[in-house]
């Protein structure tokens, strides 16, 4: 399966790709930043690495393949102690917070 937003031949693409990336390492600011976000509820508390890990983890056990992934949707429900996920606007999941 291929996404159709990353269809484009590989030509056409790296000449843009190089010019953002040297106006990446020019500009620096918020878009070239390293992040950390991190979720804390009642005396837990994980960071986004983790849970898109754990996403990962459960929706290949689902029979998606990595290379399948166009997508993530995450939506965060701690009172419900859930993390909720939609892949590819189709496939549907849930792990523990």
């Amino acid at each position: 399966m291929k996404c159709e937003k990353y269809a484009y031949k590989k030509e056409d693409n790296m000449a843009r790709k190089s010019s953002v990336e040297r106006a990446n390492k020019l500009t620096g600011g918020f878009a070239t930043a390293s992040k950390n976000i991190v979720v804390q509820y009642q005396n837990r508390d994980k960071n986004m690495d983790e849970i898109l890990d754990l996403i990962k983890k459960d929706a290949m056990s689902k029979g998606i393949d990595d290379a399948d992934f166009c997508s993530v949707d995450v939506y965060i429900k701690p009172e419900e102690q859930k993390v909720f996920y939609v892949i590819n606007k189709d496939v549907n999941g849930s792990i523990d917070f």
